[in-house]
């Protein structure tokens, strides 16, 4: 009986944890999207384009670094998680300032 209930116990945190794993490169992925949607129809310039682009690279090298021993512990996931949350509204600043952007500046590009 008590095998079992290990067992199960252990299947639980594997399986949470591998679940985490996936919401976070789920997440960096779809903002990853949303910077390039912004980018294809204008409302996120070049420069802007940039950097958020270097700023989801930092989350992804946060997360490499805490990945290093194996697993991300429930502190590092909620760091991962608030530097995503920051990460989702600059994008979204960046898409909606227009009314703040000068306007000679180009809208798309590279």
């Amino acid at each position: 009986m008590k095998k079992i209930i290990l067992a199960a116990a252990t299947a639980l945190v594997a399986t949470t944890a591998v679940a985490s794993a996936d919401t976070i490169a789920r997440r960096q992925a779809q903002q990853a999207d949303r910077i390039e949607q912004g980018r294809q129809t204008g409302s996120i310039t070049w420069t802007e384009g940039l950097k958020l682009r270097a700023e989801q690279k930092r989350i992804a090298r946060t997360e490499d670094a805490y990945r290093d021993k194996g697993y991300l512990t429930k502190s590092e996931r909620r760091e991962l998680r608030s530097m995503q949350n920051e990460a989702s509204a600059s994008i979204a600043e960046k898409k909606y300032n227009s009314r703040e952007r000068a306007w000679f500046l180009p809208r798309v590009g590279k």
